[in-house]
C-alpha cells in the first residue's frame, strides 16, 4: 500500500462504480486529499478499472450476490479501511475545493473521539447545461459516516430487479446524532442524456412499487432526522422526516415538485437551466404515479377477470450465472416511449441518487 502522506485528511474514500469512464477522470482528482480511495468496481468494461488505477485509488472487485447487503453496506463491512470515517462519493459527483476544506477542518479540529456527530450530511449542487445550479431543490444525504455507527437498512426490494446492487433512496441509520456540512458536492453527470433518463426510469420503478404498499412510508419512519434550523421552527416548518412524508400523501405531486423547485427555491433565477432542473424533477414525479396508477389497473383488471392471464406486477429475478446483472432479466416498467431507453440494454450506470 503507498505511504499516506501526513497532510492527507484522515478519511476514507469510496467511488462505487460501472461503466464510468466518462466521470472518472474528473471524479477522483478532486479526492487527492484524502488519505485512501477505494473504486469498488462491478464488472465494467468500458475501462473504468484501468483510469482507477492511473489515478491511484485501490481498485476493488463486487460482484453482488443478489442478497442483502448491497453494495455500500458491502463496502463498510468488508473494504480493509485505515481509518473509521467514510466518504461516500458518486462517481458523477465532485467534492468542491470548499468541501474538502470542510471535511480537512473537521477532521483537524476533533477531538481524540473524533467528530461529535456520527455522521454528516452534505448537499448535492446539480449542474445543469455545465452551470452548478444557485437556486432550485438540491439533494441531501449522510455522505460522510462513521463506519462503526451507521448501518444501512434492508427493506423488502429485492423484487424490484431494476434497482439491482446499490442501496436506493435511503439513508443509514445512525447510532448517534448527526451534523451538516455547509459545502456542497456538485452532481456532474458527463454521460449522454439518455443515461439519465434510464437511470431514474429505474429510480422510478423502485419508488412506485415502494409506495404502492406503505414500504416507503416505512422506510421513511426509519430514516435520521434533521432538524430545521432555529428560524425554520420558528416559522412552522417541520425536519426532514416530517416533510418527506407529508410529500408522499400530497395529491399532484408533479406539479408541487416543480413549483417548490422552480418557484419556492428560485430556480427560476438560474433561467433555462434552473427551468430544465425543475421540470425533470416534475417527470419523474409524473413516472412513479402513472407507473402505480397503471400497476393498480392490472391489479384491478385481474380481480375482475381472474380466468384471463395477466403477467406478475414483481417477476421473480432470474439471473444466468454468467451475467448476474443481466438487464434482459430486470422488472420492466409498463410499455410507454419512455421506457425503451438503449441504454437500459447496453450501460446501466451504478451511480444511485
Amino acid at each position: 500500500m503507498t505511504a499516506i502522506p501526513v497532510s492527507a485528511i484522515p478519511v476514507s474514500v469510496v467511488v462505487m462504480t460501472r461503466n464510468e469512464a466518462a466521470n472518472l477522470p474528473v471524479c477522483l482528482p478532486s479526492l487527492a486529499l484524502f488519505a485512501e480511495c477505494f473504486v469498488v468496481d462491478s464488472g465494467s468494461g468500458d475501462g473504468t478499472p484501468d483510469i482507477a488505477l492511473s489515478h491511484g485509488a485501490q481498485l476493488v472487485p463486487f460482484r453482488w450476490n443478489g442478497r442483502y447487503p448491497k453494495k455500500k453496506q458491502w463496502c463498510l463491512d468488508t473494504l480493509p479501511f485505515a481509518h473509521d470515517w467514510v466518504l461516500f462519493v458518486d462517481a458523477d459527483e465532485r467534492p468542491t475545493a470548499e468541501l474538502v476544506e470542510e471535511i480537512a477542518r473537521l477532521m483537524a479540529a476533533s477531538s481524540a473521539d473524533g467528530p461529535r456527530h456520527a455522521a454528516y450530511w452534505i448537499d448535492g449542487r446539480p449542474v445543469v447545461h455545465g452551470r452548478p445550479l444557485r437556486f432550485g431543490c438540491w439533494n441531501r444525504k449522510l455522505a460522510l459516516v462513521h463506519r462503526r455507527r451507521v448501518r444501512f437498512p434492508e427493506p423488502p426490494d429485492l423484487d424490484v430487479a431494476s434497482m439491482w446492487e446499490v442501496e436506493g433512496h435511503y439513508q443509514p441509520q445512525v447510532a448517534g446524532t448527526t451534523g451538516r456540512l455547509r459545502q456542497p458536492m456538485h452532481h456532474d453527470d458527463a454521460k449522454p442524456l439518455s443515461a439519465w433518463f434510464d437511470r431514474h426510469n429505474r429510480y422510478s420503478d423502485w419508488e412506485a412499487a415502494l409506495r404502492a404498499d406503505g414500504r416507503m412510508e416505512r422506510l421513511i419512519d426509519g430514516e435520521p432526522d434533521i432538524a430545521p434550523s432555529r428560524s425554520k421552527r420558528l416559522c412552522g416548518i417541520a425536519g426532514r422526516r416530517a416533510q418527506k412524508r407529508l410529500f408522499q400523501r400530497l395529491p399532484g405531486r408533479p406539479l408541487w415538485a416543480f413549483l417548490h423547485a422552480y418557484v419556492l427555491r428560485l430556480g427560476f433565477i438560474d433561467g433555462a437551466a434552473g427551468l430544465d432542473h425543475a421540470l425533470s424533477r416534475a417527470f419523474y414525479y409524473w413516472q412513479v404515479g402513472f407507473k402505480m396508477r397503471s400497476a393498480a389497473q392490472v391489479r384491478e383488471a385481474a380481480a375482475r377477470f381472474p380466468s384471463v392471464g395477466t403477467f406478475p406486477e414483481n417477476p421473480p429475478i432470474v439471473r444466468p450465472g454468467s451475467d448476474p446483472y443481466s438487464s434482459s432479466n430486470a422488472m420492466r416498467s409498463p410499455p410507454s416511449a419512455f421506457s425503451r431507453s438503449k441504454v437500459r440494454l447496453r450501460t446501466p450506470g451504478s451511480s444511485i441518487r
